[in-house]
């Protein structure tokens, strides 16, 4: 049995967005590397009585691991705060920058990375017209995990969006090529994954065992590659992260480092089975519980 030296965690996971059942396979594996690692912890499916679990289980620290709007977008960090509960991964503004695509885009604009054209609009109008020429996406500008993507093609309509969507969306022109991943840690770039499916990298491709091969390192040049760990490194700063925070890209390999574009970054990267933040941290030598320790001992109430 693993003998308890470490603070009481409470692990936030679930909650009320998009990617529930993520978070839940998150935080499971996350609780049981806590404990396996010497922490007491707690687990708790955030809802609307959040604050007042918290109240009652009194934890030393929480370990953020919901994804998605409320968990990962600074409302619950803004919680925590109030709480004076040192937490997990991002700080409120971190957090709400790299929730908001086109916002996040801008900072990474201004920090000199390269980046895709995009644009808000509303979605009524975006399923009646192009608004960018194709290939581009559609998207709401404040999810993840590839949920409620839509790739409109050469030639295509335009989308007829479901009535899920929000009202504004985010438009960005296509960026073709494969897809790279760079997780930070302590403001360390990891390494890079190129990560390969049969087609679009969308949410079954990111969490169904199977979905996609994480070639880890990746085989790219040595110019991309190192640029790949500068990117993210800049974009982690550029939001001012802290903790853990995996950058996306995607590259044109036909257009060399200039085909390299930066994506968007998350600052509460997944944490199942399948995900690419851990495969990494593993890949340089951090296994998993050793990087939820390493997560708690960053714990922060404030930035």
């Amino acid at each position: 049995m693993s003998r308890k030296t470490g603070p009481t965690v409470a692990v936030l996971m679930g909650g009320p967005s998009a990617e529930r059942e993520v978070s839940l396979s998150s935080g499971r594996q996350c609780a049981a590397a806590l404990r396996e690692a010497g922490f007491e912890t707690v687990e708790i499916d955030a809802g609307p009585d959040l604050a007042q679990r918290l109240a009652e289980s009194r934890p030393d620290v929480a370990f953020n691991a919901l994804h998605g709007r409320w968990g990962e977008d600074g409302c619950v960090q803004g919680l925590l705060e109030w709480l004076r509960i040192p937490y997990t991964h991002s700080g409120v503004l971190a957090s709400a920058l790299a929730m908001d695509k086109q916002k996040a885009k801008e900072a990474f604009r201004r920090a000199g990375l390269p980046v895709v054209e995009s644009l808000l609009a509303p979605r009524e109008e975006v399923s009646e017209r192009h608004l960018l020429r194709p290939p581009y996406v559609v998207k709401p500008n404040n999810e993840g995990s590839s949920v409620g993507v839509y790739i409109v093609r050469e030639g295509s309509n335009a989308p007829r969006l479901a009535e899920t969507m929000p009202e504004t969306v985010m438009v960005e022109a296509f960026a073709p090529g494969r897809e790279l991943t760079t997780a930070v840690l302590d403001d360390r770039a990891l390494t890079v994954t190129d990560i390969l499916t049969d087609g679009w990298y969308d949410y079954d491709a990111k969490y169904a065992p199977g979905g996609s091969r994480h070639v880890v390192p990746a085989e790219v040049p040595r110019d991309v590659f190192d640029a790949c760990l500068d990117h993210a490194l800049r974009a982690h700063e550029a939001l001012g992260c802290r903790g853990l925070s995996r950058t996306d890209f995607r590259w044109d390999e036909s257009k060399g480092l200039d085909g390299l574009v930066v994506l968007e970054l998350n600052t509460q990267p997944g944490m199942t089975p399948t995900s690419l933040a851990p495969e990494q941290a593993q890949a340089v030598g951090i296994a998993f519980p050793d990087l939820c320790r390493r997560l708690v001992e960053d714990a922060s109430c404030g930035r």
